[in-house]
């Protein structure tokens, strides 16, 4: 008898490193993003894409506010059509990094997911700023 870990069975080397490749195109981490954003690497735009009253409440030094609700065309016109956006939201519990990916994507620009959000970036050890 085999656990339900194991069942089915893990995919081939091959699709597994496939996979596991595919999911860098689309995700980053939360130490990743801190060492960028400490180490004069911005090459991204952080959006914190909650509403910004929650944001204002604790959110990541550096990032910007653009809850996915205000995310369009207008909103995007200040960034040149190659800046790369990096989402996120309060963490695994909230899908509004999808929400916003997905608007980012269908408007023909690059993103990715920041794992974690801003509950992993607490996790990783790192402080969230106030406005309050």
């Amino acid at each position: 008898m085999h656990s339900m870990v194991v069942r089915p069975k893990p995919a081939p080397s091959e699709e597994a490193l496939a996979h596991f490749q595919q999911l860098l195109k689309f995700e980053t981490d939360c130490w990743d993003v801190h060492y960028a954003l400490n180490n004069n690497l911005h090459d991204f735009v952080l959006l914190d894409v909650r509403a910004v009253e929650v944001a204002q409440k604790g959110y990541i030094d550096g990032a910007e506010f653009l809850p996915h609700a205000q995310i369009n065309e207008q909103s995007l016109a200040k960034y040149p059509e190659d800046t790369i956006f990096v989402v996120y939201c309060a963490g695994p519990h909230c899908n509004a990094t999808e929400k916003a990916a997905i608007k980012l994507a269908r408007l023909g620009r690059p993103v990715k997911k920041m794992i974690g959000g801003a509950t992993g970036w607490l996790d990783e050890g790192f402080e969230l700023m106030s406005t309050e």
